[in-house]
């Protein structure tokens, strides 16, 4: 199986409920790595486009209301099988619907207030990532005997 990459956004109730660390910890122990983070405040330009197909939906409004509400933190991860992998450890949008031992399961309250998103399609995580990223940003790197150990 090929090495791929996700899109993931902790989003503005990660903060200002210390989970941050909680939810990366989780994320490197699945074995994913990070190739680059970064923390921002989104405009609700960027938020309504990153939300595209959901325009329309009753629930739209509020979501970009939340998204651009405070800081949040993308993230572009590699792994293999990254993208399902991703979304099985992020769990079911509603939380009280989500596996214990998923980030939403065991962290979520609110679904419309949920804690992270990942992309769901290849299509999507790389159209997601250069939403919010530069091929600069761009940190690959190899596990292995490097002179940090």
């Amino acid at each position: 199986m090929a090495v791929e990459r996700t899109f993931a956004m902790l989003k503005p109730g990660v903060l200002p409920r210390r989970l941050v660390g909680e939810v990366i910890i989780r994320i490197e122990q699945k074995g994913f790595h990070i190739i680059s983070m970064k923390m921002i405040t989104m405009s609700r330009e960027l938020a309504e486009t990153h939300y595209k197909e959901h325009r329309g939906k009753p629930f739209f409004e509020s979501l970009i209301e939340y998204m651009i509400s405070g800081p949040v933190i993308t993230m572009v991860l590699e792994r293999e099988n990254a993208i399902p992998a991703l979304r099985k450890l992020a769990g079911a949008t509603d939380p009280d619907m989500a596996d214990p031992g998923t980030i939403r399961g065991d962290l979520g309250i609110v679904t419309g207030k949920n804690l992270i998103h990942a992309s769901d399609s290849a299509e999507s995580a790389d159209r997601e990532i250069q939403l919010f990223f530069t091929e600069e940003d761009i940190n690959v790197w190899e596990d292995g005997n490097g002179p940090w150990l």
